[in-house]
C-alpha cells in the first residue's frame, strides 16, 4: 500500500526562489498544454495524448529556455496532471451535465511539483537534496518507511514548505480482536458509539470564527491589488490553516483508538455533501468534518487488518434496538422511549446499537445482534 511521509523545510531565499520560479515555469506549462489540447480539439476534433504532449517538450524548451532549468521529469509530471485532469473530466461527463472543463491556473495558483522517479535524495546531514534546488534543511522527525517512489514539493497558503514522500510500504497488521462496535456520528456529541462512549464534538471552527471575522473585516477594508491586501491574505490563510489542523489531529487520533480497540467497526454510510445543502446546518455538519473522520477509519482498519463496513442509515435513529418496533422521532427529542419493550435509552446510542446489529446481522457475526425489520413498520405513527 502507498504511504506518504510529509516533513516540514525551510529553503534558504535564494532557493526559495528557485522554487518559486520552479512553480511558475510548471504553471505556464500547464497553461500551455491545456491551451494546446483544447485548440486542437476545436480545429481537429480531436485530443492530444499524454505521449504527445511530451515529445514536443524539446522544441517548447527551445522556444522557452526558462524551461531547461527545471528538472526534466518535473516538467512530464506536469503533463501527467493534464492528463489526469482531462480523464477526471470525461468521467465526470458521462455521469453529471455539468461536468466542469479543467481550468488555467492563475499567478500563484500552482503550488506543488513532483519528482516521479529520481532528482532527489536525504543526505547524510537529513537534508532534502532536490535537483534543481540544492539541498534544503528539514525537520526529519520520524523515520521513512518502505520504498520512496515520489516526492512532491508543496507551497502552503501561508507561506510554508514541505516535503512529501509516497512510499510503497508494507501493512502493519494489529492483532485480531473480536469486538464489535457501531458508531454514530452527530453535532450534539461528533460520535456515539454502541458501548456507550461518546466523542465530545470539539467545534474549531466555531471557536474561531470570531478571530477569523476579525482578520477578514480588516482585510476587506484594504484596497484590492494592494501589497498590503495581498500580503494580508496570509493571515487569513493562517487562521484557515490553524482550524484545520487541529481538526486533522483530532480525527487522526480518535480515529486511531478505536482501531486499536475495535476488530469490525461500523458506520453509517452518509452522502454529507448532500447533507450540507441544508443552509441552517451546513457549516455545524462542515465543521464536524465526518468525512474526514471516516476516510482516516478506513485507512487505518485497512493498514490493520479490521473490518470497516458502511451501512444504510435510514431509519436508524426510529428503530428500537432491542424489539425492532419504528416510531417517528423528531430531531429535537433526544431520548429514546419504546412504547413496546419499555426501551429508554440516548436516540444517538440506540442508533449506533442498530448500527452495529444492522451489519452484523447481515454477515452472521452475532446471535447477539437486534433483530431489525427497516424495511417494514411496526407502528403507524
Amino acid at each position: 500500500m502507498r504511504k506518504t511521509f510529509a516533513y516540514r523545510i525551510f529553503p534558504t531565499r535564494k532557493q526559495e526562489t528557485k522554487l518559486n520560479e520552479t512553480l511558475e515555469e510548471c504553471r505556464w506549462l500547464y497553461n500551455h498544454l491545456l491551451a494546446e489540447r483544447k485548440e486542437t480539439y476545436e480545429q481537429k476534433g480531436k485530443s492530444l495524448s499524454l505521449y504527445t504532449q511530451q515529445a514536443a517538450f524539446p522544441q517548447l524548451k527551445v522556444a522557452r529556455p526558462s524551461l531547461k532549468a527545471v528538472h526534466s521529469q518535473v516538467l512530464q509530471n506536469v503533463a501527467v496532471r493534464i492528463d489526469l485532469a482531462f480523464k477526471a473530466f470525461f468521467r465526470r461527463s458521462s455521469e453529471s451535465d455539468d461536468p466542469g472543463y479543467p481550468r488555467f491556473k492563475g499567478q500563484g495558483r500552482y503550488d506543488s511539483i513532483t519528482y516521479p522517479q529520481s532528482g532527489f535524495s536525504i543526505d547524510v546531514q537529513e537534508k532534502l537534496y532536490a535537483s534543481g534546488i540544492g539541498h534544503i534543511k528539514m525537520v526529519y522527525h520520524r523515520p521513512l518507511k518502505g520504498k520512496i517512489k515520489t516526492l512532491t514539493i508543496r507551497r502552503s497558503l501561508t507561506g510554508k514548505w514541505y516535503a512529501c514522500f509516497s512510499c510503497e510500504v508494507e501493512p502493519e497488521r494489529l492483532p485480531e480482536l473480536a469486538s464489535q462496535v457501531g458508531i454514530d456520528v452527530g453535532l450534539k456529541t461528533f460520535a456515539t458509539l454502541s458501548t456507550g462512549e461518546e466523542i465530545a464534538n470539539p467545534r474549531f471552527f466555531r471557536k474561531e470564527e470570531q478571530a477569523l471575522a476579525k482578520v477578514q473585516r480588516k482585510h476587506s477594508k484594504l484596497e484590492k491589488g494592494t501589497p498590503q491586501r495581498r500580503k494580508h491574505r496570509k493571515v487569513v490563510a493562517r487562521v484557515h490553516e490553524r482550524i484545520a489542523w487541529r481538526r486533522d489531529n483530532f480525527t487522526h487520533q480518535e480515529s486511531r483508538q478505536i482501531v486499536d480497540r475495535f476488530g469490525v467497526i461500523c458506520v453509517e454510510d452518509l452522502q454529507v455533501n448532500r447533507m450540507t445543502h441544508n443552509h441552517c446546518l451546513a457549516k455545524s455538519i462542515a465543521d464536524a468534518s465526518w468525512s474526514a473522520f471516516f476516510a482516516q477509519l478506513s485507512r487505518k482498519a485497512e493498514e490493520a487488518g479490521r473490518q470497516f463496513i458502511k451501512v444504510n442509515p435510514a431509519y436508524t435513529s426510529q428503530i428500537c434496538s432491542r424489539c425492532g418496533h419504528r416510531k417517528i422521532m423528531p430531531l429535537d427529542v433526544r431520548v429514546f422511549d419504546c412504547p413496546c419493550c419499555s426501551a429508554h435509552l440516548d436516540r444517538d446510542l440506540n442508533a449506533a446499537l442498530n448500527i452495529r446489529g444492522l451489519r452484523l446481522q447481515a454477515l452472521g457475526l452475532s446471535v447477539e445482534a437486534p433483530h431489525l425489520c427497516v424495511g417494514s413498520s411496526h407502528s403507524k405513527q
